[in-house]
């Protein structure tokens, strides 16, 4: 079945070069041009994917990304129209999943919402053992989730990959381009900070439930799986 992807611009032009390039790709879309509008067809069309640009008018992509994630872990893209860390790392940290810059390729975004939908689908891990757990959490490839406790923690596609990769080998330091490696194909790079980002995030997000060490740091090298008490 095509995957269905929501597309959030204010910018008609926009829409159409990624509604194009979708088609192209064989997925289908259904756009919106406002936060609002973003946040209802969100619910109504049940996509598999947001693209959400970031600077729109009266409510933006960083607060609708915010909304969505009090009751959805639906992966997102964001846009942005400024080459600006701050924009993509808060994005990150309030729970994207990539961000790609205005102007933009749409080979190169389509690559991205793939390496995206793989990770939330599963990929490769599918042949792996299933479950894994240590210390306090678990994590199950077969649905992609993760718990704590017995607590289900609701993390987004790239969040449970970087954590896979460190349930997989629990005595090794990762460097970030390590990382990077486990949790996006080949063909794309992102910062170190995109990384550093998502590593926080999943720290939080275990921490709301009494895990204050799912993650260590090896200063100069990178990450490790923690003792997830």
């Amino acid at each position: 079945m095509a995957k269905h992807i929501l597309v959030v611009d204010d910018d008609p032009h926009i829409r159409e070069v990624v509604m194009f390039a979708l088609e192209k790709a064989g997925m289908r879309g259904t756009q919106a041009a406002d936060g609002k509008e973003a946040l209802e067809k969100a619910v109504s069309a049940s996509p598999d994917l947001i693209i959400l640009d970031i600077s729109m008018p009266e409510l933006d992509g960083l607060e609708v990304c915010r909304e969505l994630r009090k009751t959805s872990d639906v992966p997102i893209l964001f846009l942005s129209s400024r080459d600006e860390e701050i924009d993509r790392i808060v994005g990150l940290e309030l729970g994207g999943d990539d961000y790609v810059t205005k102007p933009f390729s749409p080979r190169e975004l389509v690559a991205r919402i793939n390496a995206i939908l793989k990770r939330k689908t599963g990929g490769a891990a599918a042949s792996l053992q299933k479950k894994l757990a240590h210390g306090s959490i678990a994590i199950d490839t077969a649905s992609y989730t993760a718990s704590c406790g017995g607590r289900q923690v609701a993390l987004t596609a790239t969040e449970f990959m970087l954590l896979l990769a460190l349930f997989r080998h629990p005595n090794k330091v990762f460097t970030r381009d390590e990382l990077m490696d486990q949790a996006y194909d080949a063909n794309i790079t992102v910062s170190d900070r995109t990384i550093d980002s998502h590593i926080r995030r999943i720290r939080s997000k275990f921490a709301a439930l009494g895990a204050n060490d799912v993650v260590a740091t090896n200063h100069g090298i990178g990450y490790k799986l923690g003792s997830c008490q």
